[in-house]
């Protein structure tokens, strides 16, 4: 029974092709190219995305040649996959209460490219009960008809990346007459 060969960052950039036998632990290497691949190793022990990888690269001081061939080698094996990283990009900051105003924002430093962010955004819920919470922390049962108070939650939740519509819709959710 043949067993599947699963592949990890570190193996990968060792040995691409899986023919060398486990060695110890090696000094620095002398080749620029295993040194990129070591550099690209250690930052890739946390998600991160192609354009971020390039740019730790030759923050590193590599060549643009060892920068495109070690990510090519990333993204061949999946290791640097930009479409999941904004999913994951997406999932993480709603879950803090942001909304996709911030989320964007933080799509865009990350380099992510601007084709992926719809389908990413996608995946973020769409659900009531986060701004309503965060209206409701904001207020702290204070008046929302309240023209300074509200001004004060509205500009809160707008600098978390909701929209005006979205916010307009909770303060009436919460009494405040927003057509003033």
């Amino acid at each position: 029974m043949d067993e599947q060969k699963k592949y990890t960052v570190r193996s990968v950039m060792n040995d691409p092709a899986g023919e060398m036998e486990p060695q110890k632990k090696r000094k620095k290497p002398d080749d620029p190219l295993e040194q990129a691949k070591k550099w690209a190793v250690e930052y890739l022990k946390r998600p991160h995305s192609e354009k971020e990888l390039r740019k730790k690269l030759a923050e590193k001081g590599c060549s643009q040649q060892d920068i495109d061939t070690v990510t090519a080698l990333c993204l061949d094996y999946g290791f640097v996959n930009d479409a999941e990283y904004a999913g994951m990009i997406c999932r993480h900051y709603a879950a803090m209460g942001y909304g996709p105003g911030r989320v964007r924002t933080e799509l865009q430093r990350r380099g992510i490219p601007k084709d992926l962010w719809d389908d990413a955004l996608a995946q973020m819920p769409r659900d009531t009960d986060t701004i309503d919470r965060l209206l409701a922390a904001k207020l702290r049962g204070r008046d929302p008809s309240d023209r300074k108070e509200r001004d004060k939650a509205a500009a809160a939740l707008f600098r978390k990346g909701y929209s005006w519509d979205d916010i307009r819709a909770a303060l009436n959710r919460f009494g405040a007459d927003t057509d003033e």
